[in-house]
């Protein structure tokens, strides 16, 4: 007697790929450990749960939980030969998935969770860790905002100050791109005392000295620097003028070392810029103690933008003295110049209209042609 064969058909997609990297990383043993779940759980483990979540959210590029149960439904082979386990469709439920986003909102939890599986790849990939660009983003949306959430109104890099965004801070290692320490800020904080948790973080994350933090003028406070400095460790960022100022670089330029600066060139043998260093004592306190290092600040010369500057300069320069030359002329509706105070007044405007002021020397000359005029000309006096 024949017997009748059943074939079922799954998509298998990207999901086993995915799931063994997930594997390699430790990514499920490492939820477990980090995000422990009372006695009154049942079914799988929080760490696949979560690792067939992200392979779905991976996969289909949908992060919504109410069509997660579904899509395991038609993969439940696949998913139990890639995960060796046995699933059923109720651990994706949505108050299952819920309950997941719960474990990993708590703070604490989480920073040990990413610090551990960020040394984890490390040693699983040998990456070398050298260094570790600091940097913040914001994204903004029409969403709703609440006392203490995380989307609040701000400073916005998008211009667009009506709408509430959220803040990241991310560090990441260079050049590869993975994630150190990731921290989602509410919208209306400022990004410099940002700095210095991310950097403590990736600090206690690596647990190695010697690394180069770079970053921009917001990862220049002085608290930064002093703490980077501190841990034997180094920082790449251009100083603010808070940090700098115009008086410190116009003393710098007037040394030496600014008569001969070193060519900087791209690839391509072409030069870009111009450079020389100074060095400089900067002195901070850190916890009561006071800390004193040597700063080399490297003042560099952009070519680019100077020819820029200069060109944008001249068409400036050229602009003020066309307007400048219009203030003399005479003719029908124009105003004539008899109050010296107010006609300096109009060239000072008009200077500072341009940008170009204290760039020209300007002469006035006032020529006065007194004549006696009667008031009935060549004609004898009018007898009343």
């Amino acid at each position: 007697m024949d017997r009748e064969l059943t074939l079922e058909t799954e998509r298998v997609d990207d999901i086993p790929l995915l799931l063994a990297q997930m594997e390699r990383m430790g990514l499920p043993a490492l939820i477990d450990r980090h995000f422990p779940t009372h006695g009154n759980w049942e079914g799988l483990d929080p760490g696949w749960v979560a690792a067939v979540w992200l392979a779905s959210i991976l996969s289909r590029g949908d992060h919504r939980l109410n069509h997660v149960q579904a899509w395991v439904a038609h993969r439940r082979y696949t998913l139990e030969r890639a995960t060796g386990v046995e699933i059923t469709d109720l651990d994706w439920a949505d108050d299952r998935l819920a309950a997941i986003l719960r474990l990993l909102s708590q703070d604490e939890a989480w920073q040990a969770f990413e610090s551990a599986i960020t040394r984890n790849l490390l040693r699983v990939y040998a990456l070398e860790a050298s260094t570790v660009r600091i940097d913040t983003a914001s994204a903004s949306g029409y969403w709703g905002v609440t006392a203490g959430g995380l989307f609040q109104f701000g400073h916005s890099k998008d211009h667009r100050p009506d709408l509430p965004q959220v803040k990241v801070a991310l560090s990441t290692l260079d050049p590869l791109g993975l994630p150190v320490a990731t921290d989602v800020l509410e919208g209306h904080r400022a990004d410099d005392p940002v700095y210095l948790p991310s950097a403590r973080r990736v600090r206690k994350t690596l647990k190695k000295k010697g690394l180069l933090y770079v970053g921009d003028a917001k990862m220049a406070a002085l608290d930064t620097r002093a703490f980077i400095a501190a841990g034997l460790d180094h920082y790449l960022c251009p100083l603010a003028k808070s940090q700098c100022s115009d008086a410190q670089v116009s003393a710098y330029l007037a040394a030496p070392e600014a008569k001969s600066p070193t060519r900087i060139c791209d690839r391509a043998q072409r030069p870009v810029a111009e450079a020389f260093a100074q060095a400089e004592f900067v002195t901070a306190q850190i916890g009561g103690e006071v800390l004193t290092w040597t700063e080399r600040r490297l003042v560099v010369r952009s070519l680019a933008q100077a020819e820029a500057a200069e060109k944008q300069l001249r068409e400036r320069l050229a602009k003020a003295e066309h307007d400048l030359a219009r203030l003399n002329e005479r003719g029908c509706g124009r105003a004539r110049h008899d109050d010296r105070a107010a006609f300096e007044a109009q060239i000072e405007t008009l200077l500072k209209r341009h940008r170009v002021e204290g760039l020209f020397r300007i002469d006035i000359e006032t020529e006065a042609d007194h004549r006696t005029v009667r008031a009935y000309g060549d004609l004898p006096m009018r007898i009343q």
